[in-house]
């Protein structure tokens, strides 16, 4: 039987970062495997993101946690070279403008006081200020917005996920292809795995890390995870005319997001929760949300996009919370060697870095040693101590 001290259930960008910041903490000399059930990641939820990272967050873990995506993607090169050549993440610094009507201005001041608090480089505009900065907006219905002079904006998110994948092989971590069909534990310590084709892993620690299927791997311990698959489908458009300036990453009062992508645009919005079912093996786009909510809100928000084209479209999975929507980390309170790194519904991509940094200290040193996440922990859902998070886009 073949034995690994760390085995991480999960290939996407937040298993390949825990195996990457494993890899390369001096405080670890162990083996590392890395079970992922399909390396083209087709239906992975990784290369489907948009890829935006950003501070706009009204919980103090989630901005911090954004400070360090910025700083990680912004000195990759320090990080995940190899042999001297550093990874092209085609880092763009766009910037996030959220929104906001009547309704919404306290939270979005009370957002903006915590944000600028922990050293985010958020601008608090009114109506007129978003009127002077952004000339193609519709203003006459806003209460004000917050727009991320520096520090957020959006990468590729298949190159970062290929730049952690391959930094930590290079460092000596395996990846395995492989579906778990069973994970054994004693009550108190899991003892291993194993998979479709047979092969038992013998194992020190098991993270949980499957991405949009982290339920059902959970679900092998029996340990109930409120995590599955929440269907998004993105839309391209094409637009005549130029905004001057550029369009930053838009978050409407609707909930509808926009920002720029090559020539064009790339928009969506979540659907509404009585009609957001588990999407199962379901990528097909979803058209209609388009017509009923994200065109006639573009429309109305920047009239230019009046007389938009759209030219594409894809669906991709988030790895819903269904109880919080926030991140669940930290160790199983009773199997103390099973870890979760969960239920991230649609941050996941640029929240890896710092989770990955937060699990490999977990395990290291059982302590989180950079940003304290023991909010995140799974005890949590049990005991009713949910992180609500404002701004969830």
């Amino acid at each position: 039987m073949t034995s690994y001290d760390v085995t991480i259930v999960g290939g996407g960008v937040i298993g390949s970062a825990i195996a990457y910041f494993l890899m390369a903490s001096p405080e670890f000399d162990g083996r590392v495997a890395v079970i992922e059930a399909d390396p083209t990641y087709r239906t992975a939820s990784t290369p489907y993101s948009c890829g935006g990272v950003r501070q706009q967050f009204s919980n103090p873990e989630n901005i911090e946690i954004g400070l360090f995506a910025y700083h990680f993607v912004t000195h990759a090169e320090h990080y995940l070279s190899i042999d001297g050549t550093a990874p092209d993440l085609s880092w763009r610094e766009g910037g996030y403008l959220f929104l906001s009507s009547a309704d919404g201005i306290a939270a979005l001041h009370d957002n903006h006081r915590i944000q600028t608090n922990l050293g985010a480089d958020i601008e608090l505009l009114d109506p007129s200020g978003l009127a002077q900065r952004f000339p193609w907006l519709n203003v006459e219905d806003l209460a004000g917005g917050t727009y991320g002079r520096s520090g957020e904006g959006w990468l590729d998110p298949n190159s970062l996920l290929q730049a952690f994948r391959a930094k930590a092989r290079h460092l000596g971590a395996s990846y395995l292809t492989g579906t778990v069909t069973d994970l054994e534990h004693d009550g108190h310590r899991m003892t291993g795995l194993t998979l479709a084709d047979g092969t038992a892993i013998a194992c020190g620690t098991v993270v949980n890390a499957a991405g949009a299927r982290a339920g059902q791997v959970a679900a092998l311990a029996g340990i109930e995870l409120p995590v599955a698959p929440r269907k998004r489908s993105v839309y391209v458009i094409d637009c005549r005319e130029d905004l001057t300036p550029p369009l930053p990453l838009t978050i409407d009062t609707t909930g509808v997001f926009i920002r720029p992508e090559g020539g064009g645009y790339i928009c969506g919005v979540s659907p509404p929760e009585d009609r957001d079912p588990d999407a199962w093996d379901d990528m097909d786009v979803d058209y209609h949300w388009y017509d009923d909510i994200v065109w006639p809100a573009l429309a109305h928000r920047i009239p230019a996009f009046e007389a938009i084209k759209m030219t594409g479209a894809w669906a991709g999975w988030y790895d819903y919370n269904e109880a919080d929507q926030n991140g669940i980390v930290g160790r199983h309170p009773e199997i103390g060697n099973f870890l979760f790194a969960n239920g991230f519904s649609g941050h996941g991509l640029q929240q890896s870095p710092a989770v990955g940094r937060a699990v490999t200290e977990l395990i290291t040193t059982n302590a989180f040693q950079t940003i304290d996440l023991t909010r995140f922990a799974f005890e949590r859902l049990a005991k009713g101590r949910l992180v609500l998070e404002v701004n969830v886009v």
